[in-house]
C-alpha cells in the first residue's frame, strides 16, 4: 500500500513539474512573439518617417526654385530634417525618454513642413507646379501612413505590456529581462493648431 502512495505521490509531482515547464514555455514563446510583433510595428513607424525625410529634399529643391528668398524657411526644414534623420532609436534600448527626444525631433520636421506649405500658398506657380503638387500629395500620404503606423505600435506595444505586466508572466518576463515598451504619446500642446507666421 505504501509503494502505491509513493508512486502515485511521484506521479503527481512528476505531472505537476511537467505542466509547469509547459505553461513557462508558453509564457516565455509568447513574450518572444508578442516583443517581435511590437519591434516589427517600430520598424513600420521608422520607415514610415524615412520615407518622409527622403521626400524633404525634392520639396525643398521645388519651392527653392519659385521662393529662393523662403531661406530661412528652406534651412529649418532642412536642418529639422538632418536633427530627424540622425537619431535613431535602438528598440531593445527604447526608453520613454528616448522615444520623446525621437518624437519631439519629429515634431520639428512636421513643424517645418507645415510652414514650408504655408509658404506655397504665396506663389501660385508654385502651387500650379506638377512636382510640387505630386510630392505635396505623396508627403500628406506619408504623414497619414506615419499617424497609422504610430497608432499601430502603441496598440502592440500596449498589448505586450499587459501581458508582461500580468502575474505570474511578470515574473517569468523579469526574469528573462523582457521590460515594458514606451507609447508615443501627443507633444505638450499639440492640441493647439499651430500658427504660421511670415
Amino acid at each position: 500500500m505504501n509503494m502505491k502512495k509513493g508512486t502515485i505521490i511521484l506521479i503527481v509531482i512528476v505531472g505537476v513539474i511537467v505542466l509547469s515547464l509547459l505553461s513557462f514555455k508558453s509564457t516565455y514563446n509568447t513574450l518572444v512573439g508578442m516583443r517581435e510583433e511590437t519591434k516589427s510595428q517600430w520598424s513600420d513607424v521608422e520607415s514610415q518617417y524615412q520615407r518622409r525625410a527622403d521626400l524633404i529634399p525634392n520639396l525643398v529643391n521645388t519651392v527653392k526654385g519659385y521662393a529662393d528668398h523662403e531661406s530661412k524657411t528652406l534651412t529649418s526644414v532642412i536642418e529639422a530634417r538632418s536633427k530627424a534623420t540622425s537619431m535613431q532609436v535602438n528598440f531593445d534600448e527604447m526608453t520613454p525618454e528616448t522615444l520623446q527626444q525621437f518624437n519631439k525631433a519629429q515634431s520639428a520636421v512636421s513643424s517645418g513642413l507645415g510652414r514650408l506649405m504655408a509658404v506655397s500658398e504665396r506663389y501660385p506657380d508654385l502651387k500650379a507646379n506638377q512636382n510640387f503638387r505630386d510630392l505635396q500629395v505623396q508627403l500628406e500620404g506619408t504623414e497619414n501612413r506615419i499617424s497609422v503606423q504610430r497608432r499601430n505600435f502603441n496598440i502592440s506595444a500596449k498589448a505586450y505590456n499587459s501581458y508582461v505586466l500580468q502575474f505570474p508572466r511578470n515574473i517569468i518576463a523579469s526574469m528573462f529581462g523582457f521590460e515594458k515598451t514606451p507609447y508615443f504619446e501627443s507633444e505638450a500642446g499639440s492640441e493647439k493648431a499651430p500658427e504660421v507666421k511670415f
